[in-house]
């Protein structure tokens, strides 16, 4: 069993991490708010860029001629993954879960050698450390940021994807489901495919397709005109609202991740202030028997 001196000296450690992980809780839910509401403001905006497609391609088009960035490659060799993690832990299992899934869709796809665009220092930390291709890397992004900071992102796998560099362009980041559940995500960002979205967040805000089926749209100037600005845009508004959803859950992950560590810390305080006590007793008790043996021996002597 430790000592008195040590027990008293572990309390005290418990405690003072206890306080550090308070506020960092504290900090961690002000973020919070902040993040969950710049992410749910962007939903509706970005489930409707999906529906614009959804209208052109209702239109019987042939979409796939009409511009680049919506023309599936025949034969898929080069993938680019847009790998979107946090700058710093402490997070519980957000980093963890956003890597895994990206591993693991690699491995499925037996694309292990695609070419990846990092934004968050832990992303690229690992893969460089597994030897994977890390092509770019961003980090030290603003926590409210504006499309003009994710703009490099954009650029970078607009000019990989239209130059033929990359086949396919997809996106790993965690959707914010809640405060609690945030769900890792890999989904396809070019080539654009109308009507398919494989986040379930966003998926509700759709407007079912066949409720547009009956009608039509006229385009001015034309559907090719307004694809070359509105294609890059929608991409650039894509990896926007993957990043928003990422800073939330991040910061929901932390919150939580802080709040159960001030739990376990208080708890594991409690015990060993428990522990520190019962010795304390025992060493009171110890020493009451040595002096009563002691007088009882000294009374034996002098009688």
């Amino acid at each position: 069993m430790a000592s008195i001196r040590e027990l008293k000296r572990r309390i005290k450690s418990v405690k003072n991490i206890s306080q550090v992980t308070r506020a960092m809780q504290m900090v961690a839910a002000s973020r919070m708010r902040r993040a969950q509401e710049q992410a749910i403001a962007s939903r509706p905006y970005a489930a409707k860029s999906w529906e614009i497609l959804t209208h052109l391609a209702s239109q019987k088009l042939n979409v796939e001629n009409l511009h680049p960035l919506l023309t599936q490659r025949k034969q898929v060799k080069n993938v680019a993954i847009i790998l979107m993690t946090a700058d710093k832990g402490l997070a519980g299992g957000y980093n963890g879960n956003v890597i895994r899934a990206a591993m693991r869709f690699m491995k499925e796809r037996g694309q292990e050698s695609a070419s990846l665009i990092t934004v968050g220092r832990k992303g690229r930390d690992l893969m460089v450390r597994y030897g994977r291709k890390v092509i770019a890397e961003f980090s030290d992004l603003p926590a409210r940021p504006t499309t003009v900071d994710i703009a490099p992102i954009t650029r970078l796998a607009l000019d990989g994807f239209l130059s033929g560099e990359y086949d396919e362009v997809h996106l790993a980041y965690t959707d914010f489901v809640n405060t609690l559940v945030q769900q890792p995500t890999v989904r396809m960002l070019l080539p654009i495919r109308p009507g398919n979205i494989e986040s379930k967040v966003m998926s509700e805000y759709l407007v079912a397709e066949e409720h547009q089926l009956g009608l039509v749209y006229a385009y001015e100037p034309d559907p090719e005109s307004l694809l070359d600005t509105i294609l890059p845009r929608f991409t650039e508004l894509q990896i926007y609202q993957a990043f928003l959803e990422s800073r939330a859950s991040e910061e929901s992950a932390r919150m939580v991740a802080m709040r159960n560590a001030t739990n376990n810390a208080n708890d594991l305080a409690s015990d060993l202030t428990l522990s520190y006590n019962r010795a304390r007793q025992e060493a009171i008790t110890k020493e009451m028997l040595d002096i009563a043996g002691g007088a009882e021996a000294l009374a034996q002597t002098t009688a």
